[in-house]
C-alpha cells in the first residue's frame, strides 16, 4: 500500500514559510471504522522537498504522531516564490505518492516605511483637529449666533 499523497497548505510569513500538512488517508477499518495512519502505523516520517530560485533541498526528515500538523521554514530570502512538496513515510512502508507541490511568495519583514508611517501620523494629527474644533464650535466659542450683550459691544 503507498501512502500519499498528504495534503499541504503553505502561507507566508516574514522571511519564513508556513506549512500546513495533514497526513493521508488509510484505507484500513477496524471494526467499521476508518482507521488513521496514525492508529496504524504510531509514528510516521515526513520529507519536504523545497524549490526555488537556488534548485531543490531536501530538508532534514522530521517524525509525527498527529493527523495534522504545522512546521515553519526560516531564513528565507522575502519576495522570491518558494515551492513545497510533501511524502510521508513509515518505518514498515517506505512507499509513498509525494503531494503536489505547493508555492507562496515570501514576506518580507513587515516593517511599515517612513513613507507609510509619516501619512499616518498626518491623518491623526488632523483628525484630532478636527475633534477638537467640532468641540469648540459645539461649546459655542466659535461662530456665535447669538449676538453679542450690549455692554461687551
Amino acid at each position: 500500500a503507498f501512502l500519499g499523497p498528504p495534503e499541504v497548505n503553505i502561507t507566508s510569513c516574514p522571511n519564513c514559510i508556513n506549512v500546513t500538512i495533514k497526513l493521508p488517508p488509510s484505507h484500513f477499518r477496524d471494526r467499521g471504522k476508518l482507521l488513521s495512519l496514525i492508529d496504524i502505523y504510531e509514528e510516521l516520517d515526513y520529507d519536504i522537498t523545497l524549490k526555488s530560485l537556488d534548485g531543490e533541498h531536501k530538508r532534514p526528515r522530521q517524525k509525527t504522531t498527529e493527523e495534522v500538523f504545522s512546521t515553519v521554514i526560516e531564513e528565507l530570502y522575502p519576495s522570491r516564490n518558494y515551492c513545497v512538496s510533501v511524502v510521508v513515510t513509515a518505518s514498515l512502508n517506505k512507499h509513498y505518492i509525494p503531494s503536489r507541490w505547493k508555492c507562496v511568495t515570501a514576506d518580507s519583514e513587515a516593517r511599515p516605511g517612513y513613507h507609510e508611517v509619516a501619512v499616518a501620523g498626518a491623518v491623526c494629527v488632523s483628525l484630532i483637529i478636527a475633534a477638537v474644533l467640532k468641540c469648540v464650535h459645539t461649546a459655542g466659542f466659535i461662530l456665535q449666533k447669538k449676538s453679542l450683550p450690549q455692554s461687551l459691544v
